[in-house]
């Protein structure tokens, strides 16, 4: 989630704690900081971490830091064992509402690029209720906040156990440290997107496997919220997303490289509308049924948490549920306004590390060789410059015939252009919002390499003679041997157009 949201989380006077008592005055470092020390590459390395995650512990060094509001965040790192009993975690909320756990995890020995190796599921209960699986995908730990619905003020119990059956057979462990939740009263502004996040239960399809395969495919990420006026004055719509881990039908992956930037899959899941006092507007609340189908919910909730089962493999949601996996992953973080939504990755940069593992152990990637930028095919995902492009298209532009635009690089080696679109004219970019898009490159490239950013003017179907202004790159960068993105080295503004007499323009050069 967005550092600065983090920073507030933490610093303000709605944490449910643990009830371990302070042992010095040092403040805890805030949320923003523990994911910014995530960001090297030695730390993050193995930040596979995925879904959910779950805690369970057999010895600990206990240490409690002193948090701005008075509270602690318990510093004791906890180690879940395969076939070892339950451990619970006493903790006391200083409010009624909604609650969020969070914590940072480890599982020593996991691997998610690696059969056998991918994950280490953990189950979260509060007062002996199960909420949430968590799937943990590698060594390095990394910072997780999970939902556990509406909670009272009170002392109560966090119950941690390492699953035995959705865990690969390599998993043994898992260690927890930092473990802290915190409730959001009525009165708090984000209480509402938290009230009516919804739960994602696993996928079920016999084709990829038994009822716990999101443990090892298509796992969920991240979630996020957005929110907005309803055609009600007064009434607010909220939109809840999720992030899995790749898509194992639907979109290919060299067309989800070229036209969405990333190999991910991000689907809205459900949506509904709230009256001025907070309340569900009875039947407003919807969700993307199969075939990105728009349907109205008619299932089960628990508590205000519509409860949808993950029914397809390009992660479309069904509302009936009988897959008893659950993902409850924190709905807290929302997207900025003139964003993309691969924004929500770029601020969770461990997801791409999950994302290029993935593809690796699925046999998505093509070997290695001097010609893999001309090919369509996936190729290392560490080849490819990662950039968003904004454009405006002066006509309508749907339908069978439309103009897009596709990025070219050149580099400072030659003349060749590398375009994003591997010359496909439908992976050119349609939509005018933000876009992220890649450019596959000669493997080794760096940024001192890149000579040239262009766009171009790729016509589907009949040439409408729509022409399309540029008008900005929000961020450029590739990503680092450990799979993290590196810093943005471009940030463009300015109005570029291009036509069917010039459909190829400069939008930035070293």
């Amino acid at each position: 989630m967005p550092a600065k949201r983090l920073a507030d989380a933490e610093a303000s006077p709605r944490a449910v704690l643990p009830m371990s008592a302070p042992t010095s005055s040092s403040r805890s470092p805030s949320m923003s900081r523990r994911i910014a020390a995530l960001v090297p590459a030695a730390t993050l390395t193995a930040a596979l971490a995925v879904a959910t995650v779950a805690t369970t512990a057999v010895t600990t060094t206990a240490v409690a830091n002193a948090r701005p509001d008075g509270g602690t965040v318990e510093a004791a790192t906890r180690v879940v064992q395969r076939n070892r009993p339950d451990i619970r975690v006493p903790v006391f909320a200083q409010h009624t509402g909604q609650a969020l756990l969070d914590l940072r995890v480890a599982a020593p020995g996991t691997d998610w690029a690696v059969k056998g190796k991918e994950s280490a599921v953990m189950s979260v209960y509060v007062d002996d209720r199960y909420q949430t699986s968590v799937v943990v995908t590698g060594s390095a730990p990394l910072s997780q906040q999970l939902g556990l619905g509406a909670l009272r003020a009170g002392p109560h119990k966090i119950r941690l156990r390492f699953d035995n059956e959705r865990s690969a057979a390599a998993a043994t462990k898992v260690e927890v440290s930092n473990l802290a939740l915190q409730t959001f009263p009525r009165t708090d502004p984000s209480y509402l997107a938290l009230r009516y996040a919804p739960i994602i239960h696993g996928r079920s399809l016999a084709e990829f496997g038994d009822a716990n395969q999101n443990t090892t495919t298509d796992t969920p990420l991240i979630a996020w919220h957005e929110s907005g006026p309803a055609s009600t004055p007064g009434h607010t719509r909220l939109t809840y997303s999720i992030v899995w881990s790749n898509e194992d039908g639907g979109t290919n992956s060299p067309a989800l490289m070229a036209r969405w930037g990333r190999t991910t899959d991000i689907e809205w899941v459900y949506a509904l509308e709230v009256d001025a006092k907070g309340e569900r507007v009875p039947g407003s609340d919807v969700y993307q049924a199969p075939n990105h189908e728009t349907k109205q919910f008619q299932g089960s909730y628990d508590g205000d948490h519509a409860q949808l089962q993950t029914c397809t493999s390009n992660n479309n949601m069904c509302d009936k549920v009988d897959n008893p996996l659950r993902f409850f992953p924190s709905a807290l973080q929302t997207l900025p306004s003139g964003k993309a939504r691969e924004y929500l990755m770029d601020v969770n940069p461990w997801t791409y590390l999950v994302m290029a593992k993935e593809l690796i152990r699925e046999g998505k990637v093509e070997a290695p060789s001097p010609g893999t930028p001309s090919t369509p095919e996936v190729s290392d995902q560490r080849n490819y410059l990662y950039a968003v492009v904004k454009k405006t298209t002066s006509a309508p532009n749907s339908g069978s015939s439309w103009v897009g635009v596709a990025l070219g690089v050149r580099l400072t080696s030659g003349e060749t252009i590398y375009y994003s679109h591997h010359d496909t004219p439908n992976w050119s970019i349609q939509r005018d919002a933000p876009a992220a898009t890649t450019v596959e490159l000669p493997a080794g490239t760096t940024v001192a390499d890149i000579a040239a950013i262009t766009a171009h003017r790729v016509v589907v179907g009949t040439d409408t003679g729509a022409s399309i202004q540029v008008t900005g790159i929000d961020r450029a960068f590739l990503l680092g041997t450990d799979y993290l993105p590196q810093p943005s080295f471009l940030t463009w503004s300015g109005g570029v157009t291009v036509t069917a007499a010039e459909p190829s323009a400069v939008l930035w050069t070293r």
